[in-house]
C-alpha cells in the first residue's frame, strides 16, 4: 500500500495558449502548485503518464476523428464546436491527460483510490468534440478496464453542473458501463441526453439541496447497478461563482460532495479514479483552489478508509 494517495501530474497539462481565452488553460499548472503548498502532492506520491496508445484510444474513438484531430485536419465547424485553437502543443496536452486517466484507473485498482489532476471531458463523442472537450478520457479509461477484463461493471459518476452527454452517448447500449450524471437541468447542453442515468439539480440549487439530492439517490445507484469500479467526474463548476454553473454552491459544499462520494464507494470496498471535471472562473488560481478540493477530500479518506 502506497503511504500516500496516488497523484497523477504533466507539466504538458498547462500548454501556451491565447490570452484572454475562455478556457483556463493555466488551472493545471496551478492545481499541482497549490497541491503541493497543501502537502498533498509531493515527489513521492507524483505519477507522470507516458504517452497514450492510439491503439487504446482508437477503441473508443473514431479512427478517422483521431488522425484528423492528430495532424490538424479538423473542419472550422469542428473546431469551433470544441472550442479550443488547434495546435501541436493541444494535440500533445490532449493525449497526454487522457492517458494520465487511464494511469489514474491503474493506480486506482493497486491501491483503491487515486486522483488525477485533470479529467473529465466528458462532452466529447466517438466521433466529434464539444464544449472544450475532444476525446473523453472517462470512456476510453472504462472501455480500457472492461475490455482488458480488469473490471467487469464500471460506474462513472459525473458530479460536473453539465451533463456529461458525450460518455452517456458512448454507452448508451451497454450495461457493463453506466453514466450517472447529477447536472444543472438548465444548462449546457441546451439538448439533453436520455440514456444513462440521469438526476436533475435545480437552477440555483445550494449545498444542502444539492447535498440532499447526492445523498438520496447515490446509494441507490450503487445498490442498483453493483458495480466493481468507479470514475467521479468532480466538476467544480456547481460553484457560486462559476461564470458556466447557475448552481450556489460553496468551497465547504463541494469538499462535502466529494469526501461523501468517495467515501460513500471506499466503503463498499470499491476502487475509485477521480478528475477534476470543469470549473471556470478568469482568475484562474481560484479555480485551481476549487479543483484542489477533490484532492483534499480524496486525502482525507485515504488517512481514515484506505
Amino acid at each position: 500500500m502506497a503511504a500516500q494517495i496516488p497523484l497523477v501530474f504533466h507539466p504538458h497539462y498547462s500548454i501556451p495558449f491565447p490570452a484572454g481565452h475562455r478556457f483556463p488553460m493555466h488551472k493545471f499548472r496551478l492545481l499541482a502548485q497549490t497541491l503541493r503548498t497543501q502537502g498533498i502532492l509531493t515527489e513521492e506520491n507524483e505519477h507522470q503518464p507516458s504517452p497514450l496508445s492510439l491503439t487504446t484510444l482508437m477503441q473508443a474513438h473514431d479512427k478517422g476523428y483521431v488522425q484528423r484531430f492528430i495532424r490538424g485536419e479538423l473542419s472550422k465547424q469542428e473546431e469551433k464546436d470544441i472550442g479550443l485553437p488547434w495546435s501541436e502543443w493541444l494535440v500533445e496536452r490532449t493525449l497526454r491527460a487522457v492517458s494520465g486517466t487511464l494511469l489514474t484507473s491503474e493506480l486506482a485498482l493497486e491501491h483503491g483510490l487515486a486522483c488525477h489532476l485533470a479529467g473529465g471531458t466528458h462532452h466529447a463523442q466517438p466521433a466529434r468534440g464539444a464544449g472544450f472537450c475532444i476525446f473523453n478520457d472517462l470512456a476510453v479509461a472504462a472501455l480500457a478496464l472492461v475490455n482488458s477484463g480488469k473490471a467487469k461493471k464500471v460506474l462513472i459518476l459525473d458530479c460536473d453542473v453539465h451533463q456529461g452527454d458525450g460518455t452517456i452517448v458512448f454507452f448508451k447500449d451497454r450495461s457493463d458501463i453506466v453514466p450517472v450524471s447529477w447536472h444543472c437541468e438548465e444548462n449546457y447542453p441546451t439538448l439533453k441526453q436520455t440514456d444513462g442515468v440521469n438526476i436533475a439539480i435545480p437552477k440555483g440549487a445550494d449545498d444542502d439541496l444539492y447535498l440532499s439530492i447526492l445523498r438520496e439517490t447515490l446509494p441507490k445507484v450503487l445498490a442498483e447497478h453493483q458495480p466493481d469500479f468507479i470514475f467521479y467526474d468532480a466538476g467544480v463548476d456547481v460553484h457560486k461563482d462559476d461564470r458556466l454553473g447557475h448552481i450556489k454552491m460553496t468551497d465547504e459544499g463541494i469538499l462535502e460532495r466529494d469526501k461523501y462520494v468517495i467515501q460513500t464507494c471506499i466503503k463498499q470496498n470499491l476502487p475509485v479514479a477521480c478528475v477534476i471535471g470543469g470549473g471556470y472562473d478568469r482568475q484562474e488560481e481560484k479555480v485551481a483552489w476549487r479543483h484542489s478540493l477533490v484532492h483534499q477530500a480524496a486525502h482525507w479518506v485515504w488517512e481514515r478508509w484506505v
